[in-house]
């Protein structure tokens, strides 16, 4: 778990960092407990050329399957690791006995969210949540 603590850490840091001028403050992904969220079994990672490269959270909530964090290190960013990523999480999700995915990401991260809507995802509403303005967003499964 260790080393996999220390990568999951890294690629939260360096792909989120950009973001951080833009919000005016750190992502809520920069402040969670991976220690925590690995030891509950909420991580999975993804690898490339033996190194791991992507992070994906999962969190089983009453009545979908929140995709609460993905990340891929921004050195191994367009090598379809973020949509494998997604596609793991969907699968999962539906293993799990869900019927859909949401998730949210800050309505600041735009790019964020052309990614999801052109994934399936459709927004479902926007709060400000823990000083964060939040753009949900949901996606049915088969």
């Amino acid at each position: 778990m260790g080393s996999d603590l220390q990568a999951v850490e890294d690629i939260v840091r360096t792909a989120y960092s950009r973001y951080v001028a833009r919000i005016g403050r750190e992502p809520g992904p920069m402040r969670d407990d991976y220690r925590l969220l690995i030891a509950e079994r909420r991580v999975s990672v993804i690898e490339h050329e033996g190194c791991v490269q992507g992070i994906l959270v999962l969190i089983p909530q009453t009545d979908a399957m929140l995709l609460d964090n993905v990340a891929v290190a921004p050195a191994a960013q367009g090598l379809g690791l973020g949509r494998k990523l997604l596609e793991f999480a969907e699968q999962a999700a539906v293993a799990s006995g869900f019927r859909s995915i949401r998730l949210y990401t800050n309505e600041a991260m735009t790019e964020n969210i052309a990614l999801y809507s052109r994934a399936g995802y459709a927004e479902t509403h926007r709060v400000e949540e823990n000083g964060l303005k939040r753009v949900y967003m949901v996606k049915p499964l088969a």
